[in-house]
């Protein structure tokens, strides 16, 4: 910013000293400092501002590079599909049908529809019923609705003061 050596700053601060006199002298001081910290805030907002715009403009020409590039690829495919389409259906064309006939006598390859969808026909609340009861009590199956005060007062740990 300015260069300001230790004498010249001395000269300052006995003019200011002797202009604005010792007792108005330190909150001056303060308003300086003051107006200073926000001088360099803004600077340094600037800074950041110009810096973020100009990433963005980085930004926008690597999409725009990063677009032309995915078109380019996506012509290339188009064309190179285009071209297989045609090689096969030139490499197609002497047949006559003869091979798909062999196809069409398995019924699984010739049909085109999809499986039906058939319900299991299991019923979950059966499936819990015919577990055994002791089979349900060793692994912890509830089997009676219990509140959330009972369950605490039942899983409680025993007091250390009461004897064993």
């Amino acid at each position: 910013m300015i260069d300001l050596g230790i004498s010249k700053l001395a000269l300052i601060g006995a003019v200011a000293l002797i202009v604005i006199g010792p007792e108005k002298l330190p909150r001056v001081a303060r308003t300086v400092g003051a107006l200073l910290g926000k001088a360099q805030r803004y600077v340094a907002d600037v800074k950041s501002e110009v810096s973020r715009s100009m990433e963005l403009e980085e930004l926008k020409k690597m999409k725009d590079s990063v677009t032309s590039a995915a078109r380019d690829v996506e012509q290339s495919v188009q064309s190179g599909a285009t071209d297989f389409e045609k090689s096969w259906s030139e490499a197609t064309a002497g047949l006559d049908g003869s091979s798909s006939s062999s196809y069409s006598s398995n019924d699984t390859l010739g049909s085109l529809e999809p499986p039906v969808y058939k319900h299991p026909k299991k019923n979950w609340r059966l499936k819990q019923k015919a577990m055994p009861q002791w089979y349900k009590a060793r692994t912890g199956v509830r089997t009676r609705t219990q509140s959330g005060a009972a369950r605490v007062a039942r899983f409680r740990p025993r007091s250390s003061s009461a004897p064993r």
